[in-house]
């Protein structure tokens, strides 16, 4: 039996929506995302991005020296452009803003691709956690440069999750 030609072109095949789980740090784990001024900073890059509709929001935090975030591109946006806007244009707004010289950022960044609810679970609360962990804050709503604090707005879980249970994907404060 002979294999089928296909006829499909490989640049016009695009994947659907991808969640992923991000992490950078600064370059030498300096803590030059300490400050009010720099986290507010790097909080704004990500919801100007966000706002362009270069990715969706789930879970953010901005620690000291690094940050996690959880966010779904969409077909035509690759993560590593994403993470690159929300790198670069931090980078740009500290020279700018704050006199920060280059290079902010450690080369490259961690990704975890989110299949499914549980994952998508799991990497929330360990972004929420995390200023507890390092003991920024004694709660994880306390902590202003994080999703977990009042007032920040987030999109919803994707939908194309692999159902485990849905109403584990509930928010919890």
């Amino acid at each position: 039996m002979a294999i089928p030609l296909r006829h499909a072109d490989p640049l016009q095949i695009t994947a659907g929506a991808r969640t992923f789980f991000v992490t950078s740090s600064i370059c030498g784990k300096r803590n030059l995302l300490q400050s009010d001024r720099s986290a507010k900073l790097f909080v704004r890059v990500l919801y100007g991005y966000r706002a362009q509709g270069k990715f969706r929001l789930h879970e953010f935090v901005v620690m000291p020296d690094h940050f996690h975030v959880l966010l779904t591109v969409e077909c035509e946006m690759t993560i590593e452009r994403a993470v690159q806007f929300i790198k670069g244009g931090f980078a740009f707004g500290a020279g700018r803003e704050l006199g920060f010289s280059a290079p902010v950022w450690q080369k490259g960044f961690s990704e975890v691709r989110i299949q499914d609810a549980d994952a998508f679970l799991h990497s929330s609360k360990y972004i929420r956690n995390n200023p507890l962990a390092r003991h920024l804050a004694t709660d994880a709503s306390q902590y202003p440069y994080s999703s977990a604090y009042e007032g920040f707005e987030l999109d919803p879980a994707p939908q194309g999750l692999k159902p485990n249970s849905q109403s584990s994907l509930r928010r919890h404060g």
